[in-house]
């Protein structure tokens, strides 16, 4: 048999059917060729996130500002990756104690410090007392700088009452060095109790079902906890956003949700979370092909405290109309372990 709209259906593919079908050539490759290069156009309308499967939200705000970073740096740092916190400290350190090292080096110089009579091997031999002691060129000065910055004692490299520049350069090296630690340290102490890497073991279900329940509609959704520390006090919420196009948000609809197991979650086991569909839902009135159709998204948020630490963590993600799935069910995912005695 010969369809005249395979080609069509082909979009460009380079092999011939009629060989194949005439028992020319190796038709099983081709067919595999052909079906392999066909591009797929779904029926379903893709649909732009507000909000990306793991949380963080797609959109991009502006500012007028070119240098916007600077007033909020401490929440850049915090927000950045570990290697990039670590790289900028590094060089925050370095930029000060070379800047330092230079102001050390004019104030020595212009006191004549570095003439060849004035050097420590030939103090002795003379009376001219330095600003600094034992300092023989850079490498000393800047040694110098890291002692003054860090407080970690001059040893032979000592200040002198020669210079007064010295003394005042000395006195606010160690007033930035105060705080650049306290900085930094401020720094690495938020990210190492930010409960982020906790929120990463908040896990919502893949996909969104709507099936019948009591004889009503329900909208479901799971959200499981993969640690065994608990988080107390949880709370799951849902939005409805629509989009009048593509790139604007039009409007956003919260849901009235309810819990599998009561209220208040106790999060020993996944929950799910269930939105009815009835007079009150803006779901009422659809039926499943206008769902998969209209640009919605549904934004589901799951709030709780870490019982070991009392933190609050927060876990976003979204569903969009193509992932919700209609006349499913979830799998039961606990199950009674004979050899522990328990689930």
């Amino acid at each position: 048999m010969v369809f005249p709209e395979k080609e069509n259906l082909i979009n460009g593919c380079p092999c011939k059917l009629e060989q194949g079908e005439n028992g020319t050539g190796d038709s099983l490759n081709k067919r595999r060729l052909c079906r392999n290069s066909q591009k797929r156009k779904s029926g379903r309308k893709k649909t732009g996130r507000v909000v990306l499967k793991s949380g963080h939200f797609n959109l991009e705000k502006w500012k007028d500002s070119k240098y916007h970073v600077f007033p909020d740096i401490v929440q850049a740092f915090i927000d950045c990756q570990w290697r990039w916190t670590l790289f900028y400290s590094i060089i925050t350190y370095i930029i000060i104690w070379l800047a330092f090292t230079g102001i050390w080096w004019v104030i020595l110089e212009l006191h004549g410090d570095f003439e060849p009579e004035h050097m420590p091997h030939v103090n002795n031999s003379s009376n001219w007392i330095p600003c600094v002691k034992e300092i023989y060129g850079f490498t000393s000065l800047f040694l110098f700088s890291i002692e003054i910055h860090t407080t970690i004692g001059y040893g032979t490299r000592v200040i002198t009452l020669e210079c007064p520049s010295a003394m005042f350069t000395m006195c606010i090296e160690s007033i930035i060095g105060t705080i650049t630690q306290s900085f930094i340290v401020g720094i690495v102490f938020a990210k190492l109790t930010r409960p982020k890497n906790r929120a990463h073991t908040l896990l919502f279900s893949k996909n969104a079902i709507i099936n019948q329940r009591d004889r009503n509609l329900r909208l479901i959704f799971r959200v499981g906890n993969t640690r065994k520390s608990r988080i107390i006090a949880g709370n799951v919420q849902a939005y409805l956003i629509r989009h009048s196009t593509i790139d604007v948000l039009d409007d956003q609809i919260k849901l009235d949700l309810s819990m599998d197991s009561s209220e208040n979650i106790s999060f020993m086991f996944p929950v799910s979370a269930v939105h009815t569909i009835d007079e009150n839902s803006p779901f009422f009135s659809m039926s499943a092909s206008d769902i998969l159709k209209a640009d919605m998204e549904i934004l589901v948020v799951f709030e709780g405290t870490i019982e070991s630490t009392g933190q609050p963590v927060q876990v976003k993600s979204s569903y969009t109309t193509q992932e919700v799935l209609w006349g499913h069910r979830f799998m039961d995912m606990v199950e009674y372990r004979k050899d522990k005695h328990g689930k």
